[in-house]
């Protein structure tokens, strides 16, 4: 592999994460490779699990075990789970120590049923942390409104918090407060800011599909000229966000007690529509003190012919100027962020049960009732 994946975080401040998680990636040591080559971290979500279980037989003597125990089919999903997690924990443990706590996290997503529940969200949240006890973990929780509060209490209870399905900048606003609001109720109660991180997963590549729909419906000049402009355009209104929270007296004080920035993570960013460039959601939001987490293909499309030069923040005001075209022609970027949270929530939903129904028909298939 080229070395563009260490030069976009060495020269460009950014760290390229994997967006994929297997056991047999763990086990061949491809893994333990790809970090050497620049990968510094990792994410996964239920859909992931559901293809890495149903379409391998590397988790049949595991759950073979765990059923003859007597455990659960949901205890057996999150065993197999969290055997993954802490396989993948032990690759980028190094990195998490050498980076000073700066990357090296996996993350694993709680159960998506819980997006519209605040405490069982957060009591997921607490005993996988208790579970894992790894300082290299991160924690998925939605930023659906009631995952708002449960984000804010797990940060204050010290837990490494990966924010996911951001779809809008209001809700991207929310979710820093709620993140910084929680270093401060920790600060208060006594506790300790340094070693908590956490990222905030901004949502790439299906804004454009949304958009580039309505824009299509519209059909006229002004809408069509907008096509595979806004989800950049919104990520980088984004960075200007982060730049902006992440700075003056509030931020200070908390930076004085060992607090660190919550990183915008770019996520969906395979390119949906084949006209566009394969690298197009990495090469043109690249900048310090971000996160960007690739499916496979999309890593080594960027390995092969990516640029590792910092894109994010160089024309503002363009980004601006595409926000305010699509006002113009009518595209209501609100409705559009809550239909792709709901449609990403309904995913993680139906990937998660399809799996369990899966292990359900394997274990009736092998005698256990």
């Amino acid at each position: 592999m080229s070395e563009r994946l260490l030069r976009l975080h060495a020269e460009c401040g950014q760290s390229p994460w994997l967006d994929n998680l297997k056991r047999d990636l763990i086990s061949s040591g491809e893994l333990a490779r790809l970090r050497d080559d620049g990968v510094r971290g990792l994410t996964s979500n239920p859909t992931i699990f559901q293809k890495a279980i149903q379409g391998s037989t590397a988790y049949d003597e595991q759950f073979r075990s765990l059923l003859a125990s007597g455990s659960s089919i949901v205890d057996c999903y999150w065993s197999l789970v969290l055997a993954d997690i802490h396989g993948a924990l032990d690759v980028f443990a190094s990195l998490h120590v050498s980076s000073g706590g700066g990357d090296g996290f996996v993350s694993v997503e709680v159960d998506p049923h819980l997006a519209n529940d605040t405490a069982g969200t957060l009591a997921a949240a607490l005993e996988f942390w208790s579970r894992v006890d790894r300082p290299n973990l991160m924690v998925k929780i939605p930023a659906t409104r009631a995952g708002l509060p449960a984000i804010r209490a797990a940060i204050a209870a010290g837990v490494n918090v990966n924010v996911t399905l951001i779809f809008g900048l209001d809700r991207y606003d929310a979710v820093m407060e709620a993140y910084i609001s929680g270093l401060e109720d920790r600060l208060a109660a006594g506790g300790r800011l340094a070693g908590i991180a956490s990222v905030a997963s901004f949502f790439v590549s299906r804004v454009d599909t949304e958009i580039d729909a309505r824009l299509d419906a519209d059909g006229s000049s002004p809408a069509l000229a907008l096509r595979g402009r806004a989800a950049v355009a919104q990520a980088q209104l984004a960075y200007q966000n982060f730049r902006r929270a992440f700075s003056g007296d509030r931020w200070d004080r908390l930076a004085s007690n060992g607090a660190v920035v919550q990183r915008p993570l770019w996520a969906s960013t395979s390119t949906k529509n084949p006209a566009y460039p394969d690298t197009l959601y990495v090469d043109r939001l690249i900048g310090p003190d971000s996160v960007n987490t690739l499916p496979d293909a999309t890593l080594l499309a960027f390995a092969d012919h990516g640029s590792p030069v910092r894109t994010v923040d160089l024309d503002p005001s363009a980004a601006g100027g595409v926000w305010s075209d699509l006002a113009r022609v009518g595209v209501d970027v609100d409705d559009v962020a809550e239909k792709l949270e709901r449609e990403g929530l309904a995913s993680f939903v139906a990937s998660f049960d399809d799996l369990l129904n899966a292990l359900r028909d394997k274990a009736t298939s092998w005698g256990f009732a």
